[in-house]
């Protein structure tokens, strides 16, 4: 496995193109590698991640069970005459068989969270249908409800550190909602058109299971994994 670092050059009309198309985006980081890993979600698949910080640099994160090869996205999107090759990849499979449980970390996770419902005037043999979740109160419970499957806990706070009675029980943030609407090219039998939320989640967590916590971080959680959800990341906690 392969943990993956470009940084956008947003003065480009080709990083403005991609940073604006979750589809181009997909597209670019599956033109990386030459053969495509199957997507049968029994093992790793490609996940990425647009992050932005507050040094207003904008990043793209690649998790892959292949070392890219982004020289195409870095002369669209990055500083092609720099000497350096403008991406930085990393070996990732020694820190994963290095996770314990127990392992305390800082994670980001950017993900699509979503239910399905039934609308009011719904037949009841009608498929229910997939809507995102709006409110920060949703979002935060949708990735609680999925902590124990996934191999991890959010840490809870103390309770003195608590600013509000409810919603704020855990060491975890929503930040960055970002709805999202693009076309797909003419294809038989898909929709056009897509919408979706993307969201992202800053917090700290335990490890609970390092098996099940691994499948995690190489096939990523939840829903809209090719345009850039479900790619979870960690770093050290701070002090």
């Amino acid at each position: 496995m392969y943990l993956t670092r470009v940084r956008f050059n947003t003065a480009r009309s080709g990083a403005r193109r991609l940073l604006g198309s979750p589809h181009l985006m997909h597209g670019a980081v599956t033109m990386a590698f030459p053969v495509r890993p199957a997507r049968d979600g029994q093992g790793p698949r490609v996940l990425w991640r647009i992050d932005r910080d507050h040094r207003s640099q904008t990043q793209l994160y690649i998790v892959s069970p292949r070392q890219p090869d982004l020289t195409h996205l870095v002369e669209q999107a990055g500083w092609p005459t720099l000497a350096e090759p403008g991406w930085a990849t990393f070996a990732y499979g020694g820190f994963l068989d290095a996770l314990t449980a127990g392992d305390t970390w800082s994670f980001r996770l950017a993900a699509n969270p979503v239910h399905n419902i039934r609308l009011p005037h719904d037949k009841p043999d009608d498929r229910t249908r997939r809507t995102a979740h709006r409110t920060p109160r949703h979002q935060l419970r949708w990735l609680l409800d999925r902590e124990e499957k996934a191999g991890f806990q959010v840490i809870c706070k103390d309770p003195a550190k608590q600013l509000t009675k409810l919603g704020d029980e855990h060491e975890l943030i929503v930040r960055d909602q970002l709805p999202l609407q693009f076309r797909r090219p003419p294809g038989k039998q898909v929709r056009q058109d897509v919408r979706i939320t993307r969201v992202t989640f800053d917090g700290r967590l335990q490890i609970t299971d390092p098996d099940v916590f691994r499948r995690t971080l190489t096939q990523g959680l939840g829903k809209a994994k090719a345009y850039g959800c479900g790619l979870m990341t960690l770093a050290p906690v701070s002090r």
